[in-house]
């Protein structure tokens, strides 16, 4: 009887797994169905390595010096990862407007499958454009300084952000009454990317802008990247510009406990 016991959780698991790889093949497969937006959602951020790095760049001035190039790339690396939460919504959304999502619910799959399966395959695409992402800096001369394995660091830091954002695209794609319902997201998501260290020291902006600016999880992986990579910074003596690794790690793992158990009781009572 223990034995039944014991191997239950283990056959639970694999049969999550198992499922879970399905349908994280299933949507690795519409890349291949769809290979031109596949590829304008890569190369999209390479469009604005080039706007914000050659075109507004030359305006910009670095704090304490260096080069505005090396400064934004960490931050565009960042950025990068948060509008991929617009891409997670809109495809979970797509898929419980069309009943796919009721389709996964009448089969007999893991309850948790669908959306770790989607959060796998969302994860292999956040990879994929951190990779070319990563190549089209090193082409315009930003480089890590501080060694491979604070860049690895830098690198992982990235991907748990991304992690945390499939979470939160999750649950607002299965909230959203549609794929018309991401407009909304768009128009939040954008302010929010934007109102971060990336582009700028919060210290130029007014006071109140500046401390939700500095505050911002996007703006924690910002700082913490720049010192891992050892890229030019704002510094700062606040609690978050020191602490800025700690906070890299802090925020993701908030967002992660809220909206991964959040998306998986949202799955279980769609159409109930």
């Amino acid at each position: 009887m223990s034995t039944v016991t014991a191997a239950a959780p283990r056959a639970r698991l694999r049969w999550a797994l198992s499922d879970a790889y399905v349908i994280t093949r299933r949507d690795v497969q519409h890349w291949a169905n769809q290979p031109v937006a596949f590829a304008v959602g890569l190369l999209f951020p390479v469009l604005m390595v080039l706007m914000f790095g050659y075109v507004f760049g030359g305006a910009m001035v670095v704090p304490g010096g260096g080069s505005y190039r090396e400064f934004l790339l960490p931050g565009l690396f960042a950025l990068t990862m948060a509008f991929g939460l617009e891409v997670t919504m809109i495809s979970v959304a797509t898929d419980a407007a069309r009943g796919v999502t009721d389709r996964f619910r009448s089969l007999p799959m893991h309850p948790a499958a669908v959306v770790v399966g989607r959060s796998a395959a969302d994860m292999l695409n956040a990879a994929l454009g951190l990779a070319v992402m990563l190549g089209c800096g090193l082409l315009v001369g930003w480089e890590p300084h501080r060694g491979a394995l604070r860049a690895l660091a830098a690198v992982a830091l990235l991907l748990l952000l991304r992690w945390a954002l499939v979470w939160v695209g999750v649950y607002l794609g299965l909230l959203a009454k549609g794929p018309e319902s991401i407009v909304t997201v768009q128009i939040l998501v954008w302010p929010v990317g934007f109102l971060s260290s990336t582009f700028v020291d919060p210290s130029t902006m007014p006071g109140w802008l500046g401390a939700l600016a500095e505050w911002n999880p996007l703006s924690a992986t910002v700082a913490a990247c720049r010192e891992l990579f050892g890229n030019p910074g704002f510094g700062g003596t606040s609690f978050a510009a020191e602490h800025a690794v700690e906070l890299a790690l802090a925020w993701p793992a908030l967002l992660v406990a809220v909206f991964l158990p959040l998306s998986v009781a949202r799955f279980r009572k769609l159409s109930s």
